[in-house]
């Protein structure tokens, strides 16, 4: 999920036009910091333009890349584009199409919809808001199954599960490595998921299951009872034993952690095996080669059409969603105070009045 080299990408500043003046309650931040910069107060009210939806949000799903942006990527110092200030976070949101711009199809005032909008162009989706002006190929209709905070909650998280694992579903180029992102065969392997608890993990520990494979969860121990009710067919508390020094047969490993660490699994792999490491930072690939592994990244990219694919998944209990905590939007201060504390357990959630 992770936003790359500003060679690579272009950040785009979010300019809101405002509709006929009015103003909506949003999150936004005036200066670069910790939770404490969030302000909870007016804003433009944005307005649709050809082929974006307006979307009256219900709820926002939070991820790493809202605290990188709020913070100014301290996490990602090779990463540091102009941002122009004030800027409202977020790019996960689930809520009910307030009015359609010029040319768009497939959606109606009134349909529930869900999306991860505008990512990778990170700054300009503005999530954390009572309305957002989202291109509508962006959203898929929310699954009926389920309400607007686990529909917000799965956006990022399943896209990044979906891509990395199941199809890569952009032909953009790969700003992380010279050669496209390929998921490999999972029916029959088996699967090592590192940070399974997660938001990308949990997920990711699921679709893996689907498609049939032996999965091994690796997480802290106060997450197994919840990872083996997901699915997981092995338990491995990191915090007592190293995932390397007990498994040597994976067929693939997506360790939803990565960075410079992320290099140990390839001692839990079989000759002939993937790592997929989310984050960036992996500096073994001479070891890699060696040792016979193939070690691919991609970037996680808005897509309505596999959120339409993850939601069918969803809407009939496939894959579920699991909330960590939930906080009222005028409250994302302590959303992302929750998140900075760690161990969180699925996703964290903004409900919007």
């Amino acid at each position: 999920m992770w936003i790359t080299a500003p060679e690579k990408h272009t950040l785009f500043v979010l300019k809101v036009e405002a509709m006929s003046g009015e103003t909506m309650k949003a999150v936004r931040f005036h200066a670069f910091g910790g939770p404490e910069v969030l302000v909870y107060e007016d804003a433009p009210k944005p307005r649709p333009e050809a082929g974006e939806v307006l979307v009256r949000v219900r709820a926002v799903g939070l991820n790493p890349p809202d605290w990188y942006l709020r913070d100014n990527y301290k996490a990602l110092p090779a990463f540091r584009p102009p941002v122009t200030l004030p800027v409202i976070p977020g790019s996960d949101v689930s809520g009910v199409v307030e009015a359609l711009g010029d040319g768009v199809r497939g959606f109606s005032i009134g349909d529930a919809v869900f999306g991860m909008v505008r990512f990778p162009s990170f700054g300009e989706s503005a999530a954390y808001a009572q309305f957002v002006a989202a291109p509508a190929s962006d959203l898929a209709l929310k699954p009926a199954g389920i309400d607007h905070e686990h529909a917000a909650a799965a956006a990022m998280s399943g896209l990044t599960a979906w891509q990395f694992l199941i199809e890569r579903g952009h032909d953009a180029p790969n700003p992380l490595q010279p050669d496209p992102h390929r998921p490999v065969p999972l029916e029959g392997r088996t699967v090592l998921v590192h940070g399974a608890a997660g938001g990308v993990g949990h997920i990711a520990v699921q679709l893996a299951r689907w498609k049939g494979a032996n999965v091994i969860a690796v997480a802290s121990g106060t997450h197994e009872a919840l990872l083996r009710e997901l699915g997981a067919n092995r338990f491995i508390d990191r915090t007592g034993t190293a995932p390397e020094e007990v498994v040597d047969d994976a067929d693939l490993v997506l360790d939803t952690l990565g960075g410079p660490a992320t290099g140990r699994f390839l001692r839990t792999l079989r000759r002939g095996g993937a790592l997929f490491p989310v984050f960036p930072g992996f500096a073994g690939a001479a070891e890699a080669a060696e040792r016979g592994v193939m070690v691919s990244m991609t970037q996680v990219r808005s897509n309505g059409s596999q959120l339409a694919e993850l939601g069918r998944l969803l809407g009939d209990g496939t894959i579920r969603v699991v909330i960590d905590s939930s906080f009222p939007l005028a409250d994302a201060r302590k959303a992302h105070e929750r998140a900075a504390q760690g161990h969180v357990q699925g996703k964290i959630v903004l409900q919007v009045a």
